[in-house]
């Protein structure tokens, strides 16, 4: 017998996703939610208009968060990851391509996917 998922049973764990109020650039890889703020260069507030979800790239289902651009730099380091969270305890992070950041300055965020794939 096939293993499969319905696209809303799917969409339940992207639903979960799309709760989060934060967008965060981080020098290094937090290791805990409240890493996220010692490792912070630059934050964004985003909403659920912030996610768009669609039919997997691979299999099953995905959300894409959008960039969010013109964010204000806080901090003096070098960005190589970005995670959003749900401002309580939950977070999901991703690397991006290392570039130095100035306090005073902005940076932009690029869009990225979360993909959940039927089971296998």
């Amino acid at each position: 017998m096939a293993k499969d998922a319905s696209a809303g049973m799917i969409d339940g764990g992207l639903d979960k996703i799309a709760t989060s109020v934060n967008l965060t650039v981080c020098s290094g890889q937090p290791t805990s939610f409240a890493d996220i703020a010692v490792k912070k260069l630059a934050t964004a507030t985003i909403t659920g208009a912030d996610f768009t979800k669609a039919n997997g790239d691979i299999s099953g289902r995905n959300v894409t968060i959008a960039s969010q651009a013109s964010m204000a730099i806080t901090a003096t380091g070098t960005a190589d990851h970005v995670v959003i969270d749900d401002g309580v305890s939950e977070y999901e992070i991703t690397t991006v391509t290392a570039k130095a950041l100035m306090t005073g300055g902005i940076v932009t965020s690029p869009a990225w996917k979360i993909e959940i794939s039927k089971p296998a």
